[in-house]
């Protein structure tokens, strides 16, 4: 417990006298030190956080949550409708052949009914019709930007099934109409997938019914792991894979960076942090009277350690809260200072083109805060516990006798 003549010293040596100028300084320097590094840390974690659920959110808004493929045997049984939204698809790679150039591409087949209800043609960015009929495709806006097309536009596709002629075995081409042209966001997506029906995808490739797989879509999408594991239970003989499958090497990147940035960061802190050292040795230094008379007076040593220590805790904890509040109201408002500087100094910062999404992503987690703010504390605890076992170590006598 810390008693009242405790509390009493700590705030009296917490107010700046001018005596203490330089001393007072290096607390100075030391809140803001510990503040910037607090701040810093969480407006780059909340960025960082903001870039992993808008890309989340732009992979599994475009794409399947989880496949379930056939090893053998076609799979007759389907979940409960309440755990999952399940389509029939298939897919194969071909080559589009144009006049503007060549282009290789993964098709993906659906059925009409069942491509009206996917999320790609269900959003503002998606333009031309949702009826995905025979010999018909729907590309990507990159697709089209690469190869000069637009809605009404044909083209030839040559798929590696071959077609028995007099003079051997040659590739199966067919002529496509596009009906339709996407916007998913992501780059890679909009300028290799396109969309045709299943039935003419089938009859293109050469495939059996047996082999279409089905993709399903969930509820919860980011509890992938759990709904993984039920499909798996429910089809144990089946191939299940899911988004997270499909980009653990891109998420896997994002949290290694993550984590080194948090490292780094917490740098600033630490450096910040010995100032809090540097600052007491010296309040310590300013304060030997004081200490001396405070023990002749039968002050306990213990009593002394909790004084200083408890000066360089508040300066922690105090500078800890106000990078918490500054670090959050810049994370908050990062997208309007990205633009009043853009504006200001007539730069782009974030450019669309580059980033592909249209302003700065942030998110702010609360157990990232919470993670900072316990780091910044320790930190602060631990730099202050060798200052005030200093103080407490000092002969009254000798400290009188040299005053």
């Amino acid at each position: 417990m810390i008693s009242n003549l405790e509390k009493e010293i700590t705030l009296r040596f917490l107010k700046a006298r001018k005596k203490d100028g330089f001393l007072n300084v290096i607390s100075i320097f030391s809140f803001i030190g510990i503040s910037l590094g607090v701040a810093v840390l969480i407006i780059v974690m909340s960025v960082m956080n903001g870039f992993r659920t808008e890309l989340i959110n732009k992979i599994i808004g475009f794409n399947a949550h989880a496949v379930v493929k056939p090893y053998d045997n076609p799979i007759n049984s389907k979940p409960d409708k309440d755990f999952a939204k399940g389509i029939l698809s298939n897919d194969g790679e071909a080559v589009i052949f144009h006049k503007n150039g060549t282009k290789g591409i993964l098709l993906k087949g659906y059925l009409a009914n069942d491509f009206k209800g996917l999320e790609i043609s269900n959003n503002e960015k998606f333009f031309g019709s949702k009826n995905l009929d025979e010999n018909t495709i729907s590309i990507g806006r990159d697709l089209s930007d690469i190869l000069g097309l637009d809605i009404g536009d044909e083209f030839s596709i040559t798929s590696p099934a071959g077609v028995q002629t007099l003079v051997g075995s040659l590739p199966k081409h067919n002529v496509f109409q596009i009906i339709s042209i996407f916007e998913s966001g992501l780059s890679e997506f909009d300028e290799n997938i396109a969309y045709i029906n299943l039935k003419t995808l089938e009859d293109f490739f050469d495939k059996d019914k047996d082999e279409r797989f089905t993709e399903y879509y969930f509820k919860d999408p980011k509890n992938i792991e759990y709904h993984k594991e039920k499909l798996m239970s429910l089809f144990p003989d089946a191939f299940v894979y899911t988004w997270a499958d499909m980009n653990s090497s891109l998420f896997s990147a994002l949290k290694v960076e993550r984590n080194v940035m948090f490292i780094i960061l917490s740098l600033i802190i630490i450096v910040a942090a010995f100032n809090i050292i540097s600052g007491l040795t010296i309040l310590v230094k300013n304060k030997t009277r004081d200490i001396a008379i405070l023990k002749s007076i039968g002050v306990l040593n213990k009593s002394v350690v909790k004084i200083f220590f408890l000066v360089g805790v508040i300066i922690g904890i105090s500078a800890t809260m106000f990078g918490i509040i500054l670090g959050v109201t810049f994370s908050i408002y990062i997208e309007d200072f990205r633009q009043f500087l853009s504006s200001a100094f007539d730069i782009s910062l974030f450019p669309e083109e580059i980033y592909f999404l249209s302003k700065m992503p942030s998110e702010i987690n609360i157990s990232s805060i919470l993670l900072i703010s316990i780091c910044s504390i320790l930190i602060t605890i631990i730099v202050s516990i060798f200052p005030a076992l200093k103080a407490a170590k000092m002969d009254p006598v000798v400290s009188l006798k040299y005053e």
